[in-house]
């Protein structure tokens, strides 16, 4: 079953919904894990759509610091072996008018503009990275400024994400949010309005936007009406 969605801009979560990262992100926290000498599963149950210091102070917070966030910070930046692209990432950036999508990401925007850059894809100027805001997911602001960057209203704006943080930030903002069960199961997942295994199923239908908006569809089950 088809079902569409106007929209006035995408905004895309990056780890989980353009690329997949998961090797790199649980390489260097079970290696940071390892010389603290503390258990990683913890961590790594948190870790998936949230900026290193939030994990940290959510997990282990007595070792919440800037120099831990650092040494992470650096490890990742020089480990970018088994990242991939989210399968149908490529094709649906590809239709979408560029003023009209962005990127809200945990990473610092360094390591962002690296990762896609591994996949073939770019790092907008209008995205939204972990330096650019004071409150990360799940708070909103990621959300509210990147909709603000590309002039459109928070509620007129399709989140697309894979994790609970950041489907509670883009719901918090107001906006309509596809889940990706890329990293969490679907049952993870039930705040979303949609949830889909990968943006192969969504079409962006040029030509048929109607006053400002852009047309998703997707091939499976249909978003909730306004």
């Amino acid at each position: 079953m088809k079902s569409e969605l106007l929209v006035d801009a995408i905004l895309f979560d990056m780890d989980g919904v353009l690329l997949d990262s998961r090797p790199v992100v649980e390489r260097t926290w079970r290696r940071w894990a390892a010389r603290h000498r503390v258990p990683v599963e913890p961590i790594l149950r948190v870790a998936h759509g949230r900026r290193t210091w939030d994990t940290l102070r959510e997990a282990v917070p007595e070792l919440a610091t800037r120099e831990e966030v650092d040494w992470l910070d650096a490890a990742e930046l020089e480990d970018f072996d088994g990242i991939r692209p989210i399968p149908g990432a490529r094709e649906l950036l590809q239709a979408l008018p560029a003023a009209r999508w962005t990127i809200v990401t945990s990473a610092g925007r360094e390591l962002a503009a690296r990762r896609l850059a591994a996949v073939g894809l770019e790092l907008p100027d209008s995205a939204v990275s972990s330096e650019a805001i004071t409150r990360g997911k799940p708070a909103p602001d990621g959300y509210q400024l990147a909709a603000s960057r590309l002039g459109a209203n928070p509620q007129a704006c399709l989140v697309v994400e894979d994790a609970p943080p950041g489907i509670q930030a883009g719901k918090s903002a107001g906006a309509r949010v596809l889940a990706l069960t890329t990293t969490h199961a679907a049952e993870q997942l039930g705040r979303a309005d949609l949830i889909l295994p990968d943006l192969t199923s969504v079409r962006v239908l040029a030509g048929q936007s109607r006053l400002s908006g852009i047309c998703i569809v997707t091939e499976l089950s249909s978003f909730p009406h306004s």
